[in-house]
């Protein structure tokens, strides 16, 4: 069996998941290929599968990581969009060729999907993100009006159009994170599936938190802060190094651990008293498991993550970001985190914030119910068994 994985390079949330895809099928027994671009490029060569590079697209970013809507819509504009487009379609057609596989998945990607259903090879679609939806501030009014008429909202479609399955590793209602970006067109519904999270690790697989701190030499009474930084590398510096200063200042009474999520350099560290900031982080889940509050990002797979090991958040959504910023309102409606937006986040507030999620009771009650309500969901396993099986129907 030859499976084919096309995934979005934007950020590594996308390949994130698809690694402990791939890893299950090849103890199976099957034969994987990667294609994508960007900051997944790394992660799949750290992660030992072959790979080809497709041509790269992206979002326009400002110095202090906001998603530039207006910009991105207009360089390259229309014409070099399609071009680009087609160039990766083209390139997947020969990857493709070349590898023979009996099934493509695509993470996030138009172009395998094009690619498939030209060369009639069974495809999957994995998805957070049906619709884009521009923010409706004054500048970006009408670009937002022009989204909701149809002119982007056609890349749901494309993703969707020649996929037989679409897997969407999220909770089902009424836990549902991504709402707000998966008004997906009845005709689709039926081909859509809420798997559930996609995690390469169950809490109930690690030891306990009182071993785990032991094990990553942590104290075991005092309070314990996770901030794992996620997301493309322009999005992310400017927060990084706000919360580097922060934290590196934080009251003697929390332990701190930062990852900034960077490949290179894996694992240096940087140490003060009670805080430890790395490049990255291997133990991700043991760190996650053994925390008592997350502070991050609002990407998705953060979120899943953290509330399947029953972790309340506070929540620093990308500016401009409009999954990011449903997805930590979403959360923040749920009870199980508090949002504070970028331009207001200083020592003050994020200590502040800090105290008052880590002495609510209420938001602890409500995280432990969340977690038990959403436990027996296993997307990983989930999306392995469709993928080996469409595999098999086909041969």
């Amino acid at each position: 069996m030859k499976v084919y994985f096309g995934v979005c390079g934007i950020g590594l949330g996308h390949v994130g998941r698809c690694i402990p895809i791939a890893e299950r099928l090849v103890e199976k027994g099957a034969d994987v290929l990667f294609s994508t671009y960007r900051d997944a490029v790394k992660y799949v060569e750290r992660a030992g599968y072959p790979l080809f590079e497709a041509p790269s697209v992206g979002f326009m970013v400002r110095p202090d990581g906001t998603v530039d809507f207006r910009q991105t819509v207009a360089n390259p504009g229309p014409f070099l969009a399609s071009f680009t487009l087609a160039k990766q379609v083209e390139a997947e057609i020969e990857f493709i060729r070349a590898f023979r596989p009996d099934v493509v998945v695509s993470d996030s990607r138009v172009s395998p999907l094009l690619a498939a259903k030209m060369l009639k090879v069974p495809d999957i679609c994995i998805l957070n993100q049906f619709q884009i939806i521009i923010p409706r501030r004054s500048r970006l009014l009408r670009l937002a009006k022009l989204v909701d008429t149809g002119a982007l909202a056609m890349i749901g479609k494309l993703w969707t159009s020649g996929a037989a399955h679409l897997m969407i590793p999220d909770f089902p209602p009424p836990y549902t994170l991504s709402a707000g970006n998966l008004r997906i067109p009845k005709s689709y519904q039926k081909r859509a599936q809420l798997v559930g999270p996609i995690l390469p690790v169950h809490p109930e697989e690690l030891p306990s938190k009182k071993e785990l701190r032991r094990d990553l030499g942590l104290d075991e009474d005092s309070p314990f802060i996770f901030l794992p930084i996620s997301g493309p590398n322009e999005e992310r510096a400017y927060i990084t190094e706000v919360l580097r200063q922060i934290v590196m200042d934080f009251p003697k009474d929390y332990q701190v651990v930062m990852s900034l999520g960077y490949l290179d350099g894996a694992e240096k560290m940087i140490r003060k008293d009670n805080v430890a900031i790395y490049n990255w982080i291997p133990k991700r889940f043991e760190y996650l498991k053994a925390c008592d509050l997350v502070v991050a990002r609002a990407g998705h797979g953060t979120l899943t993550q953290s509330i399947s090991y029953g972790k309340p958040m506070v929540l620093i959504p990308t500016p401009s970001h409009t999954e990011q910023l449903n997805n930590a309102y979403r959360v923040k409606d749920l009870g199980i985190a508090e949002v504070l937006e970028q331009n207001d986040v200083s020592r003050v507030s994020l200590v502040n914030t800090v105290r008052t999620m880590l002495s609510d009771e209420v938001c602890t009650r409500r995280i432990q119910e969340v977690q038990k309500e959403i436990s027996g969901l296993n997307g990983l396993q989930t999306v392995v068994e469709t993928i080996i099986k469409v595999a098999v129907n086909r041969k």
